[in-house]
């Protein structure tokens, strides 16, 4: 009898639920749904990158994976011994580096040497021992962390990279200490926006430039290749949309921060580019902010995109103030179609109210 129960209470709520509707979710955030075209000559995604599962779709342009994905890092760090060296008559800071395996930086760094680092023979230098990663074309930090398993956060901290926090190839880098189990090198690396600000361009090869952006979306510079970012300053920013303000800047209720603001309007509204740039990522690889889009402004400025449900630009795009790069949605952990808005300068979030014109 229990169990006709149950039937009949089941057949009866499958008759509320609307033909069509979606499961309900398992967990209390649904995860986004993405669309990756790619071109068949793309190398696969690294066997340890999860697979994505996702509740709302986001639509893209066709792209190539991020340099990250399109160039995965294998872990080959040169283990180097800590030891003390006497300079040769006519060695370089580079030539000991590169005899001895550490980096320039942290050689210089260990004996409070500056640039141009003129070396006397005869002087002795202590060696900094450590796990030394050499940069190959087209690396970039977030792989290079991926690699090991440690937050790039620390690899930025442990080799004192400064912006704009280019990778030059051949440059070696000291790898902090790595987790012992993949478990705890898979949970030790998170992929979040100042990580793709931070470790998202491709190395520059020494003695060549980065590409200039490209003014449309057909032909943009491959995701290996880095892309200089704009010089000219910002100027005023203008709102990328209107609709109602429902999450602000700043620390909520719970004590978390929060670092950008969410506006609340109709799904497929018009996301503009709040300045003219040049365009750092596209993509749903946060799971969080689901379709994504961050742009690069002069002065050291960002200004970032989340919970679109479709994408119309790409890496290495120039976008002038007021052209729509996405259409709004509900993708990442949003609850309702709105967009996650962010300006940061440098590494720190602003908030945006206090950029924008008074509504």
């Amino acid at each position: 009898m229990k169990a006709a129960t149950g039937i009949s209470a089941a057949l009866l709520l499958a008759a509320c639920i609307p033909a069509g509707a979606p499961p309900f979710p398992s967990a209390p955030y649904p995860s986004p749904t993405s669309v990756h075209p790619e071109p068949a000559s793309d190398p696969p995604p690294p066997a340890a990158e999860p697979s994505k599962t996702r509740a709302a779709r986001v639509q893209q342009l066709p792209a190539a994976r991020p340099a990250w994905e399109a160039r995965p890092v294998s872990a080959g760090a040169r283990l180097v011994r800590a030891q003390d060296i006497v300079v040769r008559p006519g060695d370089t800071l580079g030539a000991i580096a590169t005899r001895t395996g550490a980096a320039v930086a942290a050689i210089a760094r260990r004996n409070a040497l500056s640039p141009p680092y003129i070396l006397r023979a005869g002087r002795r230098l202590e060696i900094p021992g450590g796990r030394y990663h050499r940069v190959e074309p087209g690396q970039t930090g977030i792989a290079i962390a991926r690699a090991y398993g440690v937050p790039w956060s620390q690899v930025i901290a442990a080799n004192d990279l400064r912006d704009p926090f280019l990778l030059m190839t051949g440059q070696r880098v000291l790898i902090p200490a790595v987790p012992a189990s993949a478990a705890d090198r898979a949970a030790a690396f998170t992929l979040d926006v100042d990580t793709i600000l931070t470790g998202g361009e491709p190395a520059v090869a020494s003695g060549r430039a980065p590409v200039r952006p490209v003014a449309g979306a057909s032909r943009v510079p491959s995701p290996t290749v880095p892309i200089a970012g704009p010089s000219a300053a910002p100027g005023r920013f203008a709102w990328p949309l209107y609709g109602r303000i429902v999450r602000r800047f700043g620390a909520g209720a719970s004590g978390e921060r929060f670092d950008g603001i969410e506006i609340a309007v109709a799904s497929g509204t018009e996301v503009k580019a709040t300045a003219a740039g040049t365009v750092a990522y596209a993509g749903d690889g946060i799971a969080a902010l689901g379709g994504l889009v961050i742009v690069r402004h002069g002065g050291n400025w960002t200004s970032i995109y989340g919970h679109a449900g479709k994408l119309l630009v790409r890496r290495g795009q120039a976008v002038t103030r007021g052209q729509v790069v996405a259409l709004s949605g509900a993708t990442g952990f949003a609850d309702q179609p709105e967009l996650h808005f962010e300006l940061r300068r440098g590494r720190t979030p602003i908030d945006p109210v206090t950029q924008l014109p008074r509504r």
